[in-house]
């Protein structure tokens, strides 16, 4: 296990914030989490391969992550470093003179609703569905989010990465297995810039078809109080939702957390909740779904860190 030493020492001379003893219930979406050891905002792709190479050096942990939107860390906290990406956010519209595919390069920190909200100024469609979608690009290809049929494999087209190793490489969509809710690049991979592919319409057309989708988000999702968003990830010709919803979770409470009254897919903090809380009620959900329905629901959220009983 790294010390405080340990991790000071190979953050030693690295650009940029840097926070010690974290309290990440002030940083994740749902305001629950322990210290992480360290966090450092990204703000470059020299910066994350240089933060990469020591820590693996030093065969110290740590987490790329984007706005903290799906990330429950544990009451016990983080041992390791998380890098947060948020200081990597530029967007650029790369012009084609020909052909039907224009291309938008947008750095893995920024947030998913400004890349939406730039393509539609650009008049550029393809993105549409991702509106109200919360986190970041990195974070959406990483998980592959999608909505409403559709998904960011279907406009990505080439992606930009940081291995394991530290080392710097470009992968087109083809060399990634997508899949639902996931793809197939290693853990410890860092995802810099992401390239994606659309085409090109009518800007108010696109801001409409935008403001529907925020619109239904709003009516469907709770947005009242702080959540993760979807818990669990919808089983073959489900929702989970409708699910929870059936086996009669929808309001049940543990501590300070809540199945939402509104949308059983999510848990929302109803105040001063700890992630214990959260993880009891992801217990219960799963064990009730497997005996009641023959289901077994797998989370969305990213579980990290230890248990307060189990942190030396």
């Amino acid at each position: 296990m790294a010390g405080r030493k340990q991790i000071e020492e190979s953050l030693e001379g690295i650009a940029g914030k840097i926070f010690y003893d974290e309290l990440m219930s002030r940083r994740t979406s749902l305001r629950v989490g322990g210290n992480a050891a360290a966090l450092v905002v990204v703000e470059s792709e020299g910066q994350a391969a240089q933060i990469v190479d020591r820590l693996g050096q030093a065969k110290i942990n740590y987490l790329p992550v984007g706005n903290l939107t799906n990330l429950i860390v544990r009451d016990g906290g983080y041992n390791g470093v998380i890098m947060l990406m948020s200081g990597m956010e530029r967007i650029n519209y790369q012009q084609v003179p020909e052909g039907e595919d224009h291309f938008v390069s947008a750095q893995s920190g920024a947030a998913l609703s400004k890349v939406v909200g730039f393509c539609a100024t650009c008049g550029l469609t393809g993105l549409e569905f991702c509106a109200g979608i919360p986190g970041s690009v990195g974070g959406a290809v990483w998980m592959n989010a999608g909505a409403f049929g559709k998904e960011i494999k279907d406009v990505v087209g080439e992606v930009s990465l940081i291995d394991p190793r530290g080392r710097k490489r470009t992968m087109r969509k083809e060399e990634i297995s997508f899949a639902y809710r996931r793809t197939d690049l290693p853990a410890g991979t860092i995802i810099t810039d992401v390239l994606l592919r659309l085409k090109k319409g009518d800007s108010e057309q696109i801001k409409e078809k935008i403001r529907e989708i925020i619109q239904i988000r709003m009516k469907k999702h709770p947005l009242d109080y702080p959540s993760a968003g979807s818990v669990f990830k919808n089983p073959p010709g489900m929702t989970a939702g409708r699910i929870i919803e059936e086996i009669g979770l929808k309001g049940m409470r543990c501590g300070g957390a809540e199945v939402s009254r509104q949308h059983a897919n999510f848990i929302v903090n109803k105040g001063n909740a700890c992630a214990a809380d959260v993880l009891e009620l992801i217990g219960l959900i799963q064990k009730k779904a497997r005996e009641e329905k023959g289901v077994d629901l797998e989370p969305e959220v990213i579980v990290v860190g230890e248990d307060p009983c189990r942190k030396e």
